[in-house]
């Protein structure tokens, strides 16, 4: 709506098939593949994979041409006093804004919902996800592949060429003391580490960016609105990275709120419609947290009869139709945002 997309179109990369693979057996060779395309459903691929500091330059670029817009770079919010009239915001810098409609979207420790006291649901797993980049000498074919055997998923996310080369985007989640002895690993040894856990099927891995690593948690905020107020993205919700719902579930944050808004500047912040906010928005987001929830525990199995499951549960998924589209379908949301 802003016209950001034509400064990100050049730099994307399609997702046209997500491929889940099962290699939970006693050998370390997948047993059991299956691929999820977009075509099944629609014209349109899944999405489109960016690189997290393109997105953030190109946003940063944008937002300064934007005569409407204030950023202040280094500023954070110090304090939150909401009320039936406006919002007052006290920053860091020792001024104050006041507001008619106050977006918390200030992460998963929010200042926000925290002078709002509001409640939050957490979830602390016994996981840590590395992030990083690698390059490979065979092509992703804009498939991304998520690797299932124990600890966690290996997911493999297509990006654009890197140096010539084919490029994924990987998060590796894995038990806390297994992901710090991989974060500090000699790269050579976490190159052939990471080979390994990607059963070979893109050839040697060779990391191209730093390794950061990230405790897993699961997060829902008891409510989504306060006077004046909306939360959205990790201030409202916070899931592990599986299905790339962390950042398309903010984008559905952001989408209801404008629609529920509109152009009437005389809406902003009005009580009722915030309220439908946080119907709209707080019973599909739970949903999806415990979706995700279910997904990552059963990813995370060591036992081998629960691992036979989880290969008979993807068979099953996989081999009916009209349950695949469905579950494609859910994945993408409701609103296929």
């Amino acid at each position: 709506r802003i016209g950001l997309w034509p400064r990100l179109a050049g730099h994307a990369s399609d997702l046209q098939v997500m491929r889940i693979v099962d290699a939970g057996g006693k050998e370390v060779a997948p047993r059991l593949s299956a691929d999820f395309n977009a075509a099944d459903i629609g014209e349109r691929p899944f999405g489109w994979n960016l690189p997290n500091w393109l997105l953030r330059r190109e946003l940063l670029a944008h937002l300064a041409e934007q005569p409407s817009v204030t950023f202040l770079s280094g500023v954070s919010v110090t304090k939150v006093t909401a009320r039936l009239a406006d919002a007052v915001v006290r920053l860091s810098n020792g001024t104050q804004a006041k507001t008619r409609l106050l977006v918390g979207a200030d992460g998963r420790d929010s200042v926000v919902r925290g002078g709002l006291n509001i409640g939050r649901r957490r979830t602390q797993y016994d996981q840590k996800a590395l992030a990083f980049a690698v390059t490979h000498p065979e092509p992703h074919n804009q498939v991304s592949t998520e690797i299932h055997r124990s600890g966690g998923p290996f997911t493999l996310v297509p990006l654009p060429d890197h140096d010539g080369g084919p490029c994924s985007a990987v998060v590796w989640m894995e038990r806390p003391a297994r992901a710090d002895a991989l974060a500090t690993m000699d790269e050579a040894e976490f190159n052939a580490e990471a080979t390994a856990r990607s059963c070979g099927l893109f050839g040697p891995l060779k990391l191209a960016t730093r390794r950061t690593v990230w405790p897993m948690i699961a997060q829902v905020a008891d409510r989504f609105c306060g006077p004046r107020t909306a939360l959205m993205a990790e201030a409202a919700h916070v899931v592990p990275p599986i299905g790339a719902q962390g950042l398309n579930m903010s984008l559905g944050d952001l989408g209801a709120l404008l629609d529920l808004m509109g152009d009437d500047a005389s809406k902003l912040g009005d009580a009722s419609l915030l309220k439908r906010y946080d119907r709209m928005r707080r019973p599909e987001v739970t949903a999806r947290v415990l979706g995700v929830d279910m997904l990552n525990r059963f990813s995370m199995v060591e036992a081998q009869p629960l691992r036979d499951l989880r290969r008979t549960g993807l068979q099953a998924l996989y081999g009916l139709a009209p349950v695949r589209r469905l579950a494609m379908h859910a994945g993408l949301g409701a609103r296929g945002r």
